[in-house]
């Protein structure tokens, strides 16, 4: 990981680059902390944390020279010892994470030259290496496990809130290191709003009850959408989950290396414009999964992305009648040499409950 960073850097025009945010840092050094800084050089690569953290680092992580700043130091006093060791003229910083403040405060600190990563770190961690597949894999299983326990609690009269708070307590009893999000637990016409927040409605019969949920284990996140109906399902609500499934499974079946984000997110689209329900689909086919809920690559109608082997990305269409109700079905694929692999293994056809 060291030396792919190393490669990227040169490619940038950049002698060292310094990771700042708490992804970042946890993504090269396998350890979480919510303080210290990662400086890597063609010489050096150090992992400076405060006394809160520093027995257990240099306890758990490797390759790195682990060090705690001395008394009243600063992490910009210790970069900038090593910038004159190195002979370092130009440091690349995370222009994407950090705050305009806090880059130029950096700026205004180290005596190298100061240039932007431009996204450098988005792009490696968009590839996943088999490790981080496990541990995505891994926070999967307890969402799926948590999934299948909730739906023996979701009955008329049960409220939104209290199934978000029984995925929650399962996700956790199962073994989750944390939410990925606040679960979205949406239902009735309440179900018609994307990023709904649970509420204090209680479940009827007739209902759709959508829920979109995952958790994190070692850092890595897991995100997945199943939406189910209460007691019946009019013909209306068994169309709309029809056409939603199958929009859900041509974007799946278009997902292989090469494919452009936009192309993915139009192969399901397609199916629900061709249903007559272009207008209640108003977002992007998936995105990314990772240390980050939300990463590269994007699939939408604006989405730069080109797929590769190695990304993994969520395959979540919806159709959202305003006032009515709302279907999502959301699974993660997982970038292979050909095609893709499904990372997702809760069934998706309709339940009844």
């Amino acid at each position: 990981m060291i030396a792919n960073i190393r490669t990227a850097m040169r490619a940038q025009g950049a002698d060292a680059v310094l990771l700042t945010s708490q992804a970042n840092r946890r993504y090269v050094t396998g350890f979480h902390s919510t303080a210290g800084v990662v400086y890597i050089s063609e010489k050096h690569a150090v992992f400076l944390t405060d006394f809160r953290y520093i027995e257990a680092a240099r306890q758990q992580v490797s390759g790195f020279d682990v060090r705690e700043p001395g008394d009243g130091q600063s992490y910009a006093a210790v970069v900038n010892k090593l910038l004159q060791s190195d002979h370092v003229h130009t440091i690349a910083l995370e222009d994407d994470s950090l705050t305009f403040d806090d880059y130029t405060d950096w700026q205004d600190k180290l005596t190298a030259k100061v240039q932007p990563q431009r996204g450098m770190m988005k792009r490696l961690r968009a590839i996943k290496t088999p490790q981080e597949v496990e541990q995505i894999i891994a926070a999967q299983r307890i969402a799926e496990s948590a999934f299948l326990e909730v739906l023996d609690d979701i009955r008329p009269g049960v409220t939104e809130k209290q199934l978000a708070a029984r995925l929650t307590y399962l996700m956790l009893y199962y073994g989750a290191e944390n939410m990925s999000f606040d679960p979205i637990v949406v239902s009735g016409a309440n179900s018609s709003k994307p990023h709904g927040v649970p509420s204090h409605k209680e479940i009827c019969d007739g209902d759709f009850v959508t829920m979109d949920f995952g958790c994190i284990v070692n850092g890595y996140c897991s995100d997945m959408t199943r939406t189910v109906a209460v007691g019946y399902a009019t013909d209306e609500m068994s169309a709309v989950y029809d056409t939603v499934l199958r929009a859900q499974k041509a974007g799946i079946a278009a997902a292989k290396p090469g494919v452009t984000g936009k192309d993915l997110d139009s192969a399901a689209r397609a199916v629900i414009e061709d249903a007559g329900f272009g207008p209640y689909f108003g977002h992007g086919f998936g995105h990314g999964v990772g240390l980050y809920i939300h990463e590269d690559p994007t699939a939408s109608p604006r989405s730069k992305s080109t797929l590769q082997a190695g990304m993994i990305v969520t395959a979540e269409p919806g159709v959202y009648l305003p006032g009515r109700f709302g279907v999502r079905i959301e699974d993660m694929l997982y970038l292979t040499g050909d095609g893709c692999q499904n990372l997702t293994e809760s069934p998706k056809e309709l339940l009844i409950l």
